[in-house]
């Protein structure tokens, strides 16, 4: 499943690269949580939040069902 999720996060870096910010895969768990870290302008950005729930955990569930939760570590 690791490399689902990359090729998803492959998918949403241009997105957030091109507001200077990136994400970082950390872990994939077999229960189906996925571990990320922001990085660069996203890392401090008051809307990370919105954009881990509603853009990165979206997108990733929506491709791969076996994804139950996105959180940033």
């Amino acid at each position: 499943m690791k490399e689902k999720v990359e090729e998803v996060l492959g998918k949403i870096r241009p997105f957030l690269q091109r507001d200077g910010g990136d994400v970082e895969l950390v872990d994939v768990s077999d229960s189906g949580l996925v571990k990320v870290r922001l990085k660069g302008a996203c890392s401090g950005c008051p809307g990370a939040k919105i954009t881990l729930k509603q853009g990165v955990e979206r997108m990733l569930k929506q491709e791969i069902p076996e994804v139950k939760e996105v959180i940033s570590v």
